[in-house]
C-alpha cells in the first residue's frame, strides 16, 4: 500500500491516562511520522503519516488504548501524504 497521511480524533476518557505516550509509542515502532496532543474538549488528536496498512495498524490499537483509558470512538479522516514530518512527536 502507498503512504498516505490520517487525521485521528480520540473520544472517551483518553487524558490523564498515558494515551499520548502510548501513541507515541505505537506510532514510532510502526515508522509513522506526525504528531499527537490532547485537544481542550477532552479528546486526543492525532495526525499521522506513513504507510496505509501501517496507520490501520495504529487505528486498531488506538480504539483500544492503554489499559487505564476508556475509548468511546476514533474518528479518521484520510489525507493525501505532506511529507512534512521526519518523526512522531508528542505536541504541546
Amino acid at each position: 500500500m502507498g503512504s498516505v497521511g490520517a487525521e485521528i480524533v480520540v473520544r472517551g476518557h483518553v487524558q490523564g491516562v498515558g494515551f499520548r505516550y502510548f501513541c507515541y509509542t505505537r506510532a514510532t515502532q510502526l515508522s509513522l511520522t506526525g504528531w499527537v496532543r490532547n485537544r481542550a474538549d477532552g479528546t486526543v488528536a492525532l495526525l499521522a503519516e506513513g504507510d496505509r496498512a501501517s496507520i490501520e495498524m495504529l487505528i486498531d490499537e488506538l480504539k483500544s488504548g492503554p489499559r487505564s483509558a476508556s475509548v468511546a470512538d476514533v474518528i479518521v479522516r484520510w489525507t493525501p501524504l505532506t511529507g512534512g514530518y521526519n518523526s512522531f512527536m508528542i505536541a504541546g
